[in-house]
């Protein structure tokens, strides 16, 4: 046979297009290729502030590195007066509101999100979506307002009641000072402010699941639910988990609200209603007034153990949502 005539390999054909997309991209005009550099620098920036960010951290909070070494991570004590610091409550305080407010927020976030998606009529699901987004647009301090004039009456009630039923106020886990605030309050709290978070990944999550999926459960006879729970959410289950873990971050690094209802103690809680801090209450309420280096250099080490653990949750949850990409979809 002719070699004219010859059709060409996969191999070259796809040689040949990568080298005409390679003349292409160089035949560029000026005013692309310099548009390409600017959105490489921007990119660029962003790697360079999050670096510049953890160098600061580093530096101011080595003093107290240097002192306290891994040990500043497991110490109890927070005595800025002795310039003695250790940041385990405030750890358990951050990781306990965190978690505490996964738990109450996830069932109702994702019931939100499969009502919107799946169940409710466009007339309906329509403003229902607009109001759990408006959720997430209102300022922490309203929160805390609110916490503080609705929520901490409530659970003062609740904590009242306990202390008098003979039963419950035996209970370590359940003893406190009636004042309402406290560890409960503040995992309230958190959990109304992660929903809109957690139901907008979730809808939008459920909303990818292809429509050949339902169609096929339902063919084999399946019921609504039956189609929910073996044909959309485990299609949808890792994107749902990456909506929680970035949840997840919102909630370790919340400031305002956690720390207007939270009581702020700086030791470790041992009661479900017990004041306490995390890491982000800590440094606001003592940053302004820390007057010797080690107390400075410990507040700043808090911060860099907070910025790092938001990172990892957040790498975690981007990597569980591209899980979710099908296939040939950059």
């Amino acid at each position: 046979m002719d070699q004219s005539t010859r059709s060409p390999t996969p191999g070259s054909h796809t040689s040949r297009r990568s080298l005409g997309l390679l003349r292409q991209r160089r035949a560029l005009p000026s005013g692309d290729r310099l548009f390409d550099l600017i959105v490489l620098l921007i990119g660029a920036s962003i790697l360079v502030i999050t670096a510049l960010a953890a160098y600061e951290l580093f530096v101011g909070g080595e003093p107290a590195l240097r002192r306290y070494g891994l040990g500043f991570l497991t110490g109890t004590t927070w005595d800025p007066v002795h310039n003695k610091f250790g940041a385990l409550p405030f750890i358990v305080g951050t990781l306990t509101t965190s978690f505490g407010a996964l738990l109450l927020a996830i069932p109702l976030a994702v019931g939100s999100a499969l009502f919107v998606s799946e169940y409710a009529p466009r007339w309906v699901a329509e403003p229902v979506s607009y109001l759990i987004e408006l959720l997430a647009a209102i300022p922490s301090v309203v929160y805390g307002f609110w916490g503080i004039f609705v929520l901490a009456p409530v659970v003062r009630r609740i904590q009242i009641a306990i202390f008098l039923d003979p039963t419950l106020r035996g209970i370590g886990f359940l003893r406190s000072t009636p004042t309402g605030l406290g560890l409960f309050t503040a995992i309230l709290i958190l959990a109304v402010m992660v929903v809109p978070f957690t139901t907008s990944v979730a809808r939008d999550v459920l909303r990818l699941v292809p429509q050949e999926q339902r169609e096929a459960a339902y063919a084999l006879g399946a019921t609504r639910w039956e189609v929910m729970r073996h044909a959309v959410i485990p299609y949808a289950r890792a994107g749902i988990l990456g909506g929680v873990l970035l949840s997840l971050g919102r909630a370790l690094g919340e400031t305002m609200a956690v720390t207007m209802v939270i009581g702020n103690r700086t030791a470790v809680m041992h009661s479900l209603f017990g004041q306490t801090a995390t890491m982000a209450s800590v440094i606001a309420n003592e940053f302004t007034e820390a007057n010797t280096p080690m107390h400075l250099a410990s507040l700043i080490l808090v911060g860099l153990v907070l910025f790092l653990l938001t990172i990892v949750v957040n790498l975690i949850a981007r990597v569980l949502i591209h899980r979710l990409t099908p296939k040939g979809i950059t």
